[in-house]
């Protein structure tokens, strides 16, 4: 039986490689690549945790089973979204989107950029 620190090791490693890619990337997809493996990481940790447990209802496998199938329609709606930003921008940069966003509140206060 394999011990219990090398999931949870691997879990701590697989979030702290997604939280950087959250703060330190700035290309949408990126971004996205770096919430899946944070998903990923609690992924592992509810089935750890059904392991050691040994729950007859397999709780942590079935809370797993829903954390993978949000994972899948926000990376299905957070694509679509990228590819429609890419279509008419050329760039899926975050910090241009940012930067779009208070300029259009600016245009609508009637503040010329």
């Amino acid at each position: 039986m394999i011990h219990v620190a090398y999931p949870a090791v691997l879990s701590a490693l697989l979030l702290s490689l997604g939280l950087y890619a959250v703060l330190r990337r700035r290309n949408a997809i990126l971004v996205l690549i770096g919430v899946e493996l944070m998903l990923n990481a609690a992924t592992l940790l509810l089935v750890l945790g059904d392991v050691l447990t040994a729950d007859d209802r397999h709780s942590g496998q079935v809370l797993a089973l829903f954390v993978i199938t949000l994972a899948a329609a926000e990376i299905g709606l957070g694509l679509a979204i990228a590819l429609l930003v890419f279509r008419q921008r050329a760039d899926i940069n975050i910090d241009q989107l940012r930067l779009l966003r208070e300029s259009e509140s600016e245009e609508s206060k009637g503040i010329a950029p």
